[in-house]
């Protein structure tokens, strides 16, 4: 069963001040944008949707289940890990394949020539994102990286939380869906329906909330002021679920889900947020 930390209801459009008059220092009384998360495949670089069937093949699932998911449900950690590489070992094959998104380099520049933090939350294994990282983006900043150790992956919010509160961006627990979301969080951080996590994955887990002067947990990453930026439902449904803006990376096969619920704005390259964040951002109205 997945297991979502639920933020509070939104009500509006998500918006944010244009970046111009942030960094000239005019007043705006729409909030700043805090930082900008990606995902790595069909975000990043552009999609290897190939891997998907061969990963399926290997492990033997139809389509319809969840790749990770069926790993993590496997009776034990032995046959956890040797699944695990199998799939590993199809994406070290792709990532010398990988290919910069158009205007990957420009969106870059940009973020960082407004001084806005950039984070990854992607449910690849660390190896290909180093890659890209290091073949198309040496010089640029990404913190924290969130890969596929973190526990519990998206669509799941908790990586997304994780990076708000590693930013300092926190808010008091309010009601009982966050006590919930706290709940659920040590729940698979003590292994959830798996074996349990190594002590270093779970305080990583645990990264998305946090204990007050007593130890007692009344905080909670706060995205509210970050976006998203994704390819897949599971970017999307994540972003939404953590209460940040979410922005899709168009193609052929995602199409249908520009007009999803959870997709708050739809570009077809990466720099077209260039002149987005610019102007100030202005997503989906939410009811």
């Amino acid at each position: 069963m997945r297991r979502f930390i639920s933020t509070m209801a939104q009500s509006g459009p998500r918006r944010f001040a244009p970046l111009k008059e942030v960094v000239a220092g005019q007043h705006h009384e729409l909030p700043k944008l805090q930082g900008v998360i990606f995902d790595v495949d069909g975000t990043l670089c552009q999609p290897q949707n190939h891997m998907f069937g061969q990963m399926r093949d290997v492990l033997g699932i139809p389509k319809s289940v969840d790749i990770l998911e069926h790993i993590y449900s496997l009776p034990t950690p032995t046959q956890q890990e040797e699944a695990m590489e199998s799939i590993r070992a199809i994406e070290r094959v792709s990532m010398a394949q990988q290919v910069a998104q158009p205007g990957l380099t420009d969106l870059m520049a940009y973020l960082d020539s407004r001084g806005l933090r950039k984070g990854i939350c992607t449910r690849n294994f660390e190896q290909p994102v180093a890659h890209l990282l290091t073949k198309f983006l040496s010089g640029s900043v990404f913190h924290p990286v969130v890969t596929r150790d973190f526990r519990p992956p998206k669509p799941d919010p908790a990586g997304l939380l994780f990076i708000a509160r590693s930013w300092g961006l926190t808010r008091r627990v309010r009601d009982e869906r966050d006590e919930q979301a706290v709940r659920d969080v040590i729940g698979v951080g003590q292994g959830g329906n798996s074996a349990a996590a190594p002590r270093e994955k779970k305080q990583q887990q645990e990264g998305a909330v946090g204990p007050d002067a007593h130890g007692h947990h009344e905080e909670v990453g706060d995205a509210s002021g970050l976006i998203m930026v994704g390819d897949s439902i599971d970017d999307m449904t994540a972003g939404r679920r953590a209460g940040a803006a979410t922005v899709l990376l168009v193609n052929d096969v995602n199409r249908h889900l520009s007009d999803h619920e959870h997709t708050d704005l739809v570009i077809e390259r990466l720099d077209e947020l260039v002149d987005v964040l610019d102007r100030g951002f202005v997503g989906r109205e939410i009811s």
